[in-house]
């Protein structure tokens, strides 16, 4: 017999001895059935660790080594000595961590039923170790999920100083920073630092502006922080839970000044097993019992002494071993652990059900197999089967059962009872989006508010503006900036600015693009409407002075100023003022070729006439002089000619134009930046350049000649007329060129038809309007005699 455990206990833990009773439950369950191992018993000694790492690792290599150890006798003792074949405990993931490692090459099974550190998962590590509760690597992230669905970014984040709570909060951040949460400061503790040492943690709690802290913390350090809150009074904070302390109600009971109230967080599911809280408060049985341990526990229960035991310190009152647990409160009679005591339910199961296969059981047992903890460790991570409550257990490839939780809302009641409500579900096995279900019930927050608290860096950034980051500051602190013209942001907290497709602008909001505006001349605005008006007036002006000489075409005035070329004239600046209509409505194929070829033919047409005229006006003169004959050399004949084959050369320029790049329809996106300008692209600017050049060129060659016969000595000299004309023609063309390149969108059309409109109605008044002055309200002037003159011109 070795010498106990140098490290005494000092106070009877009820939380570890509910454990042992439902430990006892299940083994006994088990021996008592004729369905799992019958005909043989299963033995127990149990081991008080005293929540010593040291005294754990010292009782787990006794054990390994077959050595019994001093300590209370089980209820129910082998009736010979066994080697131990599966361990069950430790409570908490650092002393399973050194109990792990310790019996990891004896392949002894250590089934824990709340150790949660994801580092246990580790086989290559930890090779004989499983467990009934789920591993914190899937509680850390659903919590970070949990608090990205209610939109917490900026959080505090509290932790046990131990296995436990740094891995767990090791994974928990690495979740949130994947999820876009922020953590304002992340500070550690344990129960037995010094007070100044949770002073700077209530400080830096203080000084923080979040409002959410995330406490990933053991039951017992949970107590010690809830006392120093109360002392300063931190209420305010919305808190998040882990399985530690999230469903403990001896935690809510300390928390008389309500800091945690509205807390929330993960809890394991609830669970009734028939039958365990009623063996577990069955008391009367250890009245029987000599083992001290019981002798201790009777008096920590009925706060009492026995005549036999210490002293009592005090007046306490004498046990008499028939006190009656009904009326008694504290942490024995408290069941709210049952999801605990269940999972040591389960592993006592799995460890029976692993058996029951070695020793292929039937009606009976093949009770000569010889076990090994090997094979016992390989059976149990193969078993799966159901609990009497129908709870399916199996352990995955790392020895963890599968991840569920329950959502766990603090929520107080009339009586400062505390009221665990659960209000969602939290399944690791199903895919990501469909993991967290939150429940249709009320949630009580902090301050029994109603409304989800809030707890940001920065306010979410609205549609139209994108997010930049403060300089030194982490990602959940940022400035909302609006996005340029012609960009935009249609979802909350955008990081970028889309832009616009080039047919489309943002609104003013920068939340959607709005298609342009498409801008051409139409008549239906005032200025297309004045030019069509223009157009049709200088139209019907042509008309009517085309009436006026076809009604006096015998007159002299009309005759004396070769009528074949006027009417032809007249016939052309109708075509000019009708071609400036294909300038004005929207652009399409036919009208951009149209508009520009009409406008180059037809102009030719008119300037050609009116160079006629003037050659007719020079050889006229020169007819009149003795023995001139050049008249027969430009007669009516080679007027026409004339006429046809100076239009014909500009027909060929514009057959040119249209065959290698004609004119088309553009949308000019470039011009205005919130709206589209539709025009018509000249396609060959040589083409376009060559058309204009040829009417220019014309146009000076008559305008030097009207010049030159301008002082001829006739009575009426029209060259006179023609000069005028065409120096209005050539200055309104002149002028055109600048304000046609340098007038946007529309108006560059405007500008354009303008000059058509300009230079045709310069034509009509100055070579037509005198003369139907002169026949119209001067009758007594368009004679013979008056039109010749005192010289006799020649014959027209």
């Amino acid at each position: 017999m070795h010498k106990p455990l140098p490290l005494e206990c000092t106070s009877l833990n009820f939380r570890g001895f509910q454990f042992a009773q439902a430990m006892i439950f299940a083994i006994e369950e088990i021996n008592n059935s004729t369905d799992l191992l019958p005909g043989i018993s299963l033995g127990y000694k149990m081991y008080d660790a005293c929540g010593s790492i040291a005294r754990s690792v010292r009782v787990a290599l006794a054990l390994a080594n077959g050595y019994e150890i001093v300590s209370a006798p089980s209820k129910a003792p082998c009736t010979r000595p066994a080697q131990v074949q599966a361990i069950m405990g430790e409570t908490s993931s650092s002393p399973c961590m050194a109990v792990a490692t310790v019996i990891g090459p004896f392949h002894i099974p250590l089934i824990s039923h709340f150790a949660t550190c994801a580092c246990l998962s580790d086989k290559t590590k930890y090779p004989s170790f499983l467990r009934t509760i789920p591993s914190d690597y899937y509680q850390s992230r659903a919590l970070a999920q949990l608090i990205k669905h209610f939109g917490w970014t900026w959080i505090g984040a509290i932790r046990t100083n131990d296995d436990y709570g740094n891995n767990g909060m090791a994974t928990f951040t690495e979740t949130a920073q994947q999820l876009g949460i922020c953590l304002e400061y992340s500070v550690s503790f344990f129960r037995t630092d010094p007070p100044s040492k949770i002073q700077k943690i209530i400080d830096i709690i203080k000084a923080s502006n979040s409002k959410v802290i995330v406490a990933f913390l053991s039951h017992m350090d949970m107590d010690v922080l809830i006392h120093e809150l109360s002392h300063h009074n931190l209420t305010g904070y919305q808190w998040v839970g882990s399985e530690g302390w999230i469903f403990d109600s001896q935690t809510a009971g300390m928390d008389r000044h309500h800091i945690l109230d509205g807390a929330i967080g993960l809890s394991i599911p609830k669970a009734h097993v028939r039958g365990m809280k009623e063996s577990i408060l069955d008391v009367k049985p250890l009245n029987s019992s000599s083992n001290e341990i019981f002798i201790e526990f009777w008096e920590t229960l009925f706060s009492c002494k026995f005549m036999h035991s210490k002293p009592s310190a005090g007046n306490q009152r004498e046990c008499t071993g028939h006190e009656d647990l009904t009326g008694v409160h504290n942490g024995f009679t408290d069941m709210s652990l049952m999801p605990i005591f269940n999972n040591v339910y389960k592993g006592v199961y799995a460890v029976a059900h692993a058996l029951h296969r070695i020793f292929d059981c039937h009606e009976t047992c093949n009770n000569k197999v010889q076990l090994d903890p090997f094979t016992i460790l390989r059976s149990i991570r193969k078993i799966q089967f159901k609990t009497k409550e129908g709870d399916e257990v199996y352990f995955n490839g790392n020895g963890d059962p599968a991840a569920k939780y329950e959502i766990i809302n603090w929520q107080p009641t009339e009586n400062g009872i505390v009221d665990f409500v659960t209000v969602g579900l939290h399944d690791s096995s199903l895919p990501a989006d469909k993991q967290l279900n939150l429940q249709n019930k009320t949630f009580i927050w902090a301050q029994n508010s109603k409304q989800v608290p809030v707890s940001v860096c920065s306010e979410k950034c609205p549609p139209g503006t994108r997010k930049v980051l403060q300089k030194g500051k982490p990602v959940c602190c940022y400035d909302c900036i609006r996005c340029a013209e012609g960009e935009i942001s249609n979802i909350t907290d955008s990081i970028t600015c889309v832009r616009c497709h080039p047919e489309f602008w943002s609104n003013e909001r920068r939340d959607a693009c709005i298609k342009k505006e498409a801008e051409f001349l139409s008549n239906e605005e005032i200025m297309g409407a004045l030019l069509t008006v223009a157009s049709l007036f200088g139209t019907c002006l042509t008309t009517v002075v085309a009436f006026v000489f076809f009604r006096y075409r015998k007159s002299p005035i009309v005759r004396a100023n070769n009528s074949e070329l006027s009417f032809l004239l007249l016939f052309s600046l109708t075509l000019c003022f009708l071609c400036s209509l294909t300038f004005i409505g929207r652009p399409s194929e036919w009208s951009c070729m149209l508009r520009h070829t009409a406008f180059g033919i037809t102009f030719v047409l008119c300037v050609s006439c009116v160079l006629g005229k003037t050659i007719v006006v020079l050889m006229a003169f020169r007819a009149r002089l003795p023995g001139s004959n050049v008249m027969k050399w430009f007669g009516p004949a080679q007027q026409r000619l004339s006429v046809l084959a100076l239009t014909l050369i500009q027909v060929v320029i514009c057959i040119m134009w249209l065959t290698i790049s004609p004119p088309f329809p553009l949308k000019n996106l470039k011009e205005f930046k919130d709206k589209i300008i539709l025009e018509c692209a000249l396609g060959s600017a040589v083409g376009f350049w060559g058309v204009l050049g040829y009417i220019g060129i014309l146009a000076m060659l008559c305008f030097i000649l009207a010049f030159l016969a301008r002082k001829l000595p006739d009575n009426f000299n029209e060259a006179k007329f023609i000069t005028f004309s065409m120096l209005i023609f050539c200055a309104v063309w002149m002028t055109f060129i600048p304000a046609y390149i340098s007038s946007p969108g529309k108006f560059s059309v405007a500008v354009e038809i303008f000059a058509i409109l300009a230079s045709s109605f310069g034509l009509l008044i100055c070579i037509f309007i005198p003369k139907c002055y002169i026949i119209l309200l001067k009758p007594e002037k368009n004679t013979k005699k008056n039109i010749m003159g005192k010289v006799a011109p020649a014959s027209f």
